[in-house]
């Protein structure tokens, strides 16, 4: 995992990243890798990859960090990112593969209120898939409502939401 991460830091090569992200997201399948990759600084080199050119990358990035949100602690530094997935959720082609990725990712983020409030502006943007997107988007993008709905805090925003 360690030569993983340093990998990830010492290429720019767009196939190597893939590749090497794809193995730390298997990886984080198991929960002690999921805290080795925490303690290895690998969440912050992760998600320094969501703000890469290449779409391919951040998607990976994202499934990485999809699957190592399942750990409280990792998602205690993942909050950092929310933002960041959520403009690349506005921003990436409708029903892409990358779109749903950062869905994903929000969705287990939403799991608990601790993090709503990171999402509030991309309300309209998530009610905006909703009525466009394939049935794949609309599945992720109600799962994350559903979530921020279960947070009294939240109703105002959803209710005000500009469409």
């Amino acid at each position: 995992l360690r030569k993983l991460i340093h990998l990830l830091q010492a290429t720019d090569d767009p196939l190597i990243q893939e590749q090497a992200l794809i193995t730390l997201s298997n990886s984080a399948a198991f929960s002690v890798n999921q805290e080795i990759i925490r303690n290895l600084d690998g969440l912050s080199v992760i998600g320094g990859l969501l703000s890469d050119c290449v779409p391919k990358v951040k998607e990976k990035a994202l499934n990485a960090l999809n699957n190592l949100s399942m750990n409280i602690k990792n998602q205690e530094e993942i909050q950092a990112y929310i933002t960041q997935v959520c403009r690349n959720i506005e921003s990436a082609p409708l029903n892409s593969d990358l779109q749903l990725a950062g869905l994903r990712l929000l969705t287990n983020m939403s799991v608990t209120n601790d993090y709503h409030h990171k999402m509030i502006n991309s309300i309209p943007c998530f009610l905006h898939l909703l009525s466009e997107g394939t049935e794949r988007t609309q599945v992720q993008v109600l799962k994350v409502l559903v979530n921020l709905s279960a947070n009294p805090g939240m109703t105002r925003h959803l209710l005000r939401a500009q469409v």
